[in-house]
């Protein structure tokens, strides 16, 4: 997520772990991350989110990914109804 998400929570985005992404065109830039809980159907779950400084192109928006996030749902895209549905798994 952009650092300006985890400034809005009051996170000091740099104090996180430093980490490294690469992007398609060959650039990099460094990530920190941070312990964070997430409310998603009325549940919780503790999650580690990167936030991002100085990122090209103005990205404003945050990126679930397979563990901590997914691995917790069975996820139904229907894109011809531009619909998502996240199911809960027993």
């Amino acid at each position: 997520m952009h650092g300006g998400i985890g400034d809005i929570l009051g996170i000091d985005v740099e104090s996180g772990e430093r980490q490294s992404v690469g992007g398609i065109a060959g650039q990099s830039a460094s990530y920190y991350l941070h312990d964070v809980e997430i409310e998603v159907g009325g549940w919780s779950y503790k999650i580690k989110a990167g936030f991002l400084r100085n990122v090209a192109g103005g990205f404003n928006y945050g990126v679930v990914g397979q563990k901590g996030f997914f691995e917790h749902f069975v996820v139904k895209f229907d894109m011809q109804k531009a619909e998502l549905e996240l199911r809960r798994k027993e």
